[in-house]
């Protein structure tokens, strides 16, 4: 039996740019009623992931930067684990030498060296404002830093940016893709499945009593960590890969799909 439900913001929950569908929005509020805990865990800051939660109309808890900060939807803090600040300072020199678009957050706000395409796209697709402070400006911003991300201008200049980290950082922090132009980075251990493992404490749930739901690979470790993973049918091959479920896709209401298929 399903007693708390994990799943993931875009490409799952909602297709990106859009509202949570109203099959989805039912879906979540027939597993409250039938006292299942509905958790949101996103790529997202937590400012950009209130709204969605705002949809539901139900208060959920809210799993942050990839699984960096934890707080529930009235803002109460629950965890968060910030990146070293040698870490931090190390990544912004590392992707400024390259000339490198790299974005920084801290205290929920984000921050970005210069309002170019990928400040614009980012922007865009997650309704954030960022705040634009030079490479010298992100220098100076290296305390209570839950994640760094970088957006490219192709999924091509993502697996270079995925390979060169990954030769110099590997073992060192965390290392992810989140969509097919954003690659992200945070503290070593860091990722959606630990914060589901914290949550699952908190409340006293067994793990194969937690379904998480996902399409891309920040997803991948979440779903299969727990006791019923969920793929989207939209998701990327190496979740689907690795998930026995597959529902249908976002565009398709799969969200809904799986509550009714696996939870009620």
């Amino acid at each position: 039996m399903i007693k708390m439900f994990v799943t993931d913001i875009d490409g799952t929950l909602l297709v990106p740019g859009k509202k949570v569908s109203g099959k989805n929005i039912e879906a979540v509020h027939k597993m409250i009623a039938a006292g299942v805990k509905v958790i949101i865990a996103t790529g997202r800051m937590h400012t950009a992931a209130l709204p969605v939660a705002a949809q539901l109309g139900v208060p959920v808890p809210i799993i942050s930067y990839n699984g960096a900060v934890i707080k529930s939807s009235s803002g109460e803090m629950i965890h968060a684990k910030y990146m070293d600040e040698e870490k931090v300072l190390a990544l912004i020199n590392f992707f400024e030498e390259r000339d490198w678009y790299l974005q920084s957050y801290s205290n929920d706000i984000l921050y970005v060296p210069e309002r170019g395409d990928g400040a614009k796209f980012y922007e865009t697709m997650l309704g954030v404002t960022a705040t634009e402070v030079g490479w010298d400006g992100l220098h100076g911003i290296l305390k209570d830093v839950p994640k760094l991300l970088s957006v490219s201008a192709k999924p091509e200049e993502t697996d270079e940016k995925l390979a060169a980290v990954r030769k110099i950082f590997g073992g060192q922090i965390e290392i992810t893709r989140s969509a097919p132009r954003f690659c992200e980075f945070m503290s070593l251990g860091i990722s959606k499945a630990s914060a589901i493992k914290i949550l699952a404490e908190k409340y006293g749930i067994a793990n194969d009593e937690i379904l998480a739901i996902g399409d891309s690979d920040n997803d991948l470790q979440m779903i299969t960590s727990v006791g019923c993973g969920v793929a989207m049918g939209n998701a990327v091959e190496r979740v689907k890969a690795a998930c026995p479920r597959i529902t249908d896709t976002c565009e398709n209401d799969g969200f809904a799909k799986a509550v009714y298929d696996y939870v009620l």
